[in-house]
């Protein structure tokens, strides 16, 4: 099959990038993987050798590992579907706004400008039983990072205000490349705002809501600093990527470490092509013209 003449420039443009980062990442990827087939613990590295497949079977079998799994999409499912809902409606109102337009997108971009580790601690110390602000509001007066599910719900909440900006950013990009005629048009055959929204505007902004659930899906899934400073992983906050700094950097056990490490190359890569079929196939013609 020809392959069109807008493809293969779109694939001559990527060229450059792709072989810059396959040149980054192909080493540490391979080096990772080579590791994970061998039981190496620096604590005792005359011990080391070759055991093949036994690292992973070690860490699938481990209810750790699963439990990590699903306190990691929990974050990831539950912040990134709120960030898809409330970054559509701040695009809107950075796309709509008459009056003081550039003003209101530094408004809404100032939390996703602030340090991950920043943000995190002011939002811990906002909940901190003895000097935590919220303490004072009455109804919230509760240890909110000693019960799991309100601990489940300070990391996500964290999350939703540092990168919901990041997603009205890209939406905002898609709004921009809604064609006025296709909503003129909309109007004239009587749909109404909702109408227009949903049949028209949304169809069209499929590449840019792809892109958006891609990169924070990804992004999301190796979660580390919030959690890493509000719980440290207690209470069955631990995502992957702490099972990953604990073994390979806390224990030293690298055969061990690099295995997690490869799983979690194999989670986000998974989500990611999921994600683009799942996607990908829904997108309007027209977005590849």
């Amino acid at each position: 099959m020809r392959i069109p003449r807008e493809h293969r420039l779109g694939w001559l443009l990527c060229a450059p990038a792709v072989l810059a980062m396959a040149a980054v990442t192909a080493y540490p990827v391979l080096a990772a993987v080579r590791l994970s087939l061998y039981r190496y613990d620096l604590r005792f590295p005359d011990a080391r050798r070759f055991v093949g497949l036994h690292n992973y079977l070690t860490v699938l079998t481990s209810a750790v590992w699963w439990k990590a799994v699903a306190a990691t999409l929990v974050i990831t499912l539950t912040s990134v579907s709120v960030e898809l809902v409330l970054g559509m409606a701040l695009a809107l109102v950075m796309h709509r706004a008459l009056v003081g337009r550039r003003t209101v997108r530094t408004a809404v971009l100032v939390p996703y400008a602030v340090v991950t580790v920043v943000a995190a601690l002011a939002w811990r110390f906002a909940f901190n039983p003895t000097t935590g602000f919220v303490q004072g509001l009455g109804i919230l007066d509760r240890p909110w990072l000693s019960v799991s599910w309100s601990a489940f719900t300070i990391i996500i909440l964290t999350e939703i205000w540092k990168t919901t900006p990041f997603m009205a950013l890209l939406l905002l990009a898609g709004l921009a490349l809604v064609p006025g005629d296709a909503l003129r048009a909309a109007r004239v055959d009587g749909a109404s705002r909702a109408q227009r929204f949903f049949r028209v505007t949304l169809p069209l902004m499929k590449p840019a809501i792809l892109v958006a659930l891609l990169f924070r899906t990804v992004d999301a899934l190796r979660i580390f600093d919030t959690v890493f400073v509000q719980t440290r992983g207690a209470l069955g906050t631990q995502p992957v990527s702490l099972v990953g700094y604990d073994t390979l950097l806390v224990s030293l056990n690298l055969g061990l470490g690099s295995a997690v490490s490869v799983l979690i190359f194999v989670l986000v890569t998974g989500a990611a092509v999921a994600i683009v079929r799942g996607m990908g196939g829904a997108l309007p013609e027209a977005s590849f013209r």
